[in-house]
């Protein structure tokens, strides 16, 4: 890969970053008036039509065979659990503290590495997540008047996110991402259309709701094809320290749309979050680049 093209997949990421963002905005601004699994409903839906155009219709049967279809419809389950508590979380919290507890994701791969992988992590990378963990600490202030039980959803979903970026590693060894990005639309689709909806309840959306509810989908679609191309124009390695730009969109989507930004202690908080995952990530290049090269 070129430098110009390392440039390139940069800039697909933060536009993917700034998708994501904006989709996150719609769905905050969705979950005050439509439940949970409706809005995942329709979104799934939108993504399965995204995902079979991707496979191609004709070789959808060639798409839905996978080497480790178990672990498929694991990792797309754990998806489907972590996009619905982003979305509760959105109810209650605002779009930058939410962001920036789950910014902790990456941590969380890097120790899930360990048991899932069987990755060997150093003491620096130890000591990245555990500051990781104390910017989380800061963000959410446990104990001193302003945490909320609220506080705890975009760490759980962190958590989710972390199992779920472990698993797509195991993954990606046996199957495409034609097959992979089939199976995270059906299963979520499948979900959210039985009982999902079965649990929530339905309500008729008018014309601006059903038009930001498809925008939703399409967005949801946009930005994971927008990150499948980041990855083709740039390594992995290049583009994760770019993920976090999402932090930064988040904090301008919440400002300019719900009119609120981050207090100092979150900020220090995020940022304290998002220096320990860029070191993290540091270590880990650091890491590969020291492997024998074949």
């Amino acid at each position: 890969m070129t430098a110009g093209s390392n440039k390139s997949g940069i800039l697909v990421m933060i536009l993917a970053m700034f998708v994501l963002a904006s989709m996150d905005a719609i769905s905050k601004y969705l979950v005050a008036i439509y439940d949970v699994p409706q809005i995942l409903w329709i979104r799934a839906v939108v993504f399965v039509a995204f995902a079979v155009a991707v496979a191609r219709p004709r070789r959808l049967g060639t798409a839905l065979v996978s080497a480790r279809p178990v672990l498929q419809i694991v990792r797309s389950l754990i998806l489907v659990v972590e996009t619905a508590t982003f979305i509760v979380a959105f109810r209650y919290l605002p779009l930058a503290d939410v962001h920036a507890v789950a910014a902790l994701a990456p941590l969380v791969a890097t120790a899930l590495a360990i048991p899932l992988l069987g990755e060997r992590v150093g003491a620096r990378r130890w000591t990245a997540v555990v500051l990781g963990f104390v910017g989380v600490l800061i963000i959410i202030r446990p104990g001193l008047g302003v945490f909320h039980w609220t506080a705890l959803l975009p760490l759980l979903a962190a958590f989710f996110w972390g199992i779920y970026q472990v698993l797509v590693r195991m993954v990606s060894d046996g199957d495409g991402a034609a097959t992979t990005t089939l199976y995270t639309a059906l299963v979520a689709a499948l979900v959210w259309g039985g009982v999902g909806l079965y649990l929530g309840q339905w309500q008729a959306p008018d014309a601006v709701g059903w038009s930001l509810l498809l925008l939703l989908g399409l967005m949801a679609a946009l930005a994971h094809f927008l990150v499948i191309r980041a990855l083709e124009l740039a390594p992995a390695s290049v583009l994760q320290p770019f993920g976090y730009t999402l932090m930064l969109w988040a904090v301008v989507m919440g400002y300019l749309v719900f009119d609120h930004f981050p207090d100092p202690l979150t900020l220090l908080g995020a940022a304290i979050v998002v220096a320990s995952g860029l070191y993290a990530l540091y270590r880990e290049s650091e890491r590969q680049d020291a492997r024998p090269q074949p």
